[in-house]
């Protein structure tokens, strides 16, 4: 099992690892397995996303109206005339409220289209802002973080070869002191960035909750349509929390090849 693991280890890292100790290797092992089968998992979800996502946007809403008319009329009837409603082709933003650029964003998909799946995202869209307006806790600290959510773990990796080099090239130190203290910055924004996530999910799942809500007393969706509308939010939530998983497995193995590779590379030098 040692030796299995140790062979998947050292094709993903690009070289031997016969220093590294066989309890690190066995732990990168592990942590690799489970990234398979949460990436496996997630596969699926998303497929099953797409179908489902597919098949309601193929279905007429009650109200025949069209996403974007939707997200217009939750926003004018809750005193948010100022908050604009835009299409998007993007894959960052896609379905999306924007705090800063006081918009809320809708994929092509959905813009212009009378369906159950453009009720959904415009409504739950919309119910962010209407969480927005209200002062809600939650959303406060998504807004004022907002940053560390989407550049923290993009940030993870640069700090470590900023450090790298300064040690290299002006500190020529052994002990890698640069390299030490901002792959430890970097670890902490990172940490942010996932607390942070989970208030994001947070927030998600109250403007879904908000949406039934919106939906049910201005009589724009059936009884039906909302039970639609809670197998998609589901879906949703269970591909957020997937990602999040993957995140967080993605960042440990960075973690364990830092080790790794400083272990490795502290044996070949005292041999």
């Amino acid at each position: 099992m040692v030796e299995m693991f140790r062979e998947v280890v050292e094709s993903t890292m690009g070289y031997s690892l016969t220093n590294v100790s066989d309890s690190l290797i066995i732990l990168m092992g592990i942590v690799l397995s489970l990234l398979l089968i949460v990436s496996i998992f997630a596969l699926g979800v998303q497929i099953v996303l797409a179908i489902k996502y597919h098949k309601y946007n193929k279905k007429k809403n009650s109200i025949d109206m069209k996403g974007q008319d939707i997200a217009r009329k939750i926003l004018d009837d809750n005193g948010l005339q100022h908050i604009k409603v835009k299409s998007s082709g993007s894959i960052l933003f896609g379905n999306s409220y924007s705090h800063y650029f006081k918009k809320v964003r809708l994929r092509r998909f959905t813009w212009k289209k009378n369906s159950v799946s453009a009720l959904a995202m415009a409504s739950q869209k919309s119910c962010l802002a209407i969480l927005d307006k209200e002062n809600d806790p939650d959303m406060k600290t998504r807004i004022r973080l907002t940053p560390f959510i989407y550049f923290g773990p993009i940030a993870f990796i640069p700090l470590i070869i900023i450090g790298i080099l300064i040690d290299f090239l002006i500190l020529h130190s052994q002990a890698a002191i640069c390299t030490i203290a901002l792959t430890i910055l970097g670890v902490i924004i990172y940490l942010i960035s996932f607390i942070m996530s989970i208030k994001v999910l947070k927030t998600e799942i109250k403007a879904q909750n908000k949406s039934y809500e919106v939906l049910k007393n201005n009589n724009m969706a059936t009884d039906e349509e909302i039970e639609m509308l809670k197998k998609l939010y589901k879906l949703y939530n269970i591909q957020y929390v997937n990602d999040m998983i993957i995140a967080l497995l993605e960042f440990i193995y960075r973690i364990l090849q830092i080790f790794a590779a400083t272990q490795n590379a502290s044996s070949s030098s005292s041999d």
